[in-house]
């Protein structure tokens, strides 16, 4: 029995985020270390380390698959192998975002159903912030923002947005999706430019922000082959972070896709950026469900905190 005086622990309860609102959007079946998914009008199977599990669908709906993504032996090396030609990129939607998904040279494509809940989470909260002061200044930052999903659910919601990424290509096609989701007059910034090294630009300058939304790879360059690293190179953004929340921060939210990351990890990393401020901070996964068996696919660690609601 500790003694009285022993210090307490207090343990983070984690949790598990599954969407459960797609439509376009469909993990029909996991095991052997692959995934079958439909994205929109087509099916694709694609390696999946974390399903290993028996597939709960039988052979031959596997081989229904329109393309198979063949790792080569590195961590994200590979190539497609099609069964029949697809009209790529093609038009998918989330409660009315629009955007196009596609096969690329990696396994990805052009959208991670998962973060969803983020969207959703982020809209409810930039909402009812506008609700109860609808002259009050909402600026967010997307760090590592991809094609931009996020950061239109964000400016639908009515704040203002800083979106950064280091490929061309990615800010490209989340143009694109701003257009084919209406919200061309939306004010945002897209920014070519290393997460780094932008944010000490604006710690710098002296800009602020109210919210902040994080999705660092395991490992990238940026557009000058500056390296990134996770493990090494996130508490120095972090750091950076920090200095550019603004005293009224509404929301900061991390994910990651790190193999040998806990969700721990994120979590005392967020709550040792904003110590001190009052507000909701959780941690867990985000995760899939089975159309098949209805078990959960775990495909990413997230952090993420929140004001009090006045």
């Amino acid at each position: 029995m500790p003694s009285p005086d022993a210090k307490q622990t207090t343990v983070p309860q984690l949790e598990l985020l599954p969407n459960l609102d797609w439509e376009n959007y469909e993990l029909l079946d996991s095991g052997n270390g692959k995934k079958l998914e439909r994205y929109g009008p087509y099916t694709f199977e694609r390696p999946e380390h974390q399903a290993v599990w028996r597939p709960a669908l039988p052979e031959k709906a596997w081989r229904t698959a329109d393309a198979v993504y063949e790792p080569s032996g590195g961590e994200s090396g590979g190539d497609w192998r099609f069964k029949r030609r697809l009209n790529t990129p093609w038009q998918m939607n989330y409660k009315g975002l629009k955007f196009l998904a596609h096969t690329s040279g990696s396994r990805h494509m052009g959208v991670f159903p998962e973060q969803a809940v983020h969207w959703d989470w982020m809209e409810a909260l930039i909402k009812q912030a506008l609700v109860r002061e609808p002259e009050r200044p909402l600026n967010v930052l997307n760090l590592f923002g991809y094609t931009g999903l996020a950061t239109l659910a964000a400016a639908r919601a009515g704040c203002r947005l800083t979106h950064v990424d280091a490929s061309k290509k990615a800010i490209a096609q989340a143009r694109r999706n701003q257009a084919l989701s209406g919200l061309e007059e939306r004010p945002i910034r897209w920014l070519v430019d290393d997460a780094f090294k932008f944010v000490q630009r604006e710690v710098r300058r002296g800009n602020q922000y109210q919210a902040i939304i994080l999705d660092p790879p395991k490992f990238g360059r940026g557009p000058k082959g500056q390296i990134w690293e996770l493990f090494e190179s996130l508490p120095h953004l972090l750091d950076g972070c920090r200095q550019l929340l603004d005293q009224r921060t509404l929301f900061v939210v991390i994910t990651a896709y790190a193999i040998r990351a806990s969700a721990l990890t994120v979590y005392y990393a967020l709550d040792e950026m904003l110590a001190g401020r009052e507000g909701r901070l959780c941690a867990g996964e985000l995760a899939l469900v089975e159309s098949s068996a209805s078990r959960l696919l775990s495909t990413a660690i997230y952090a993420r905190w929140a004001a009090p609601i006045a």
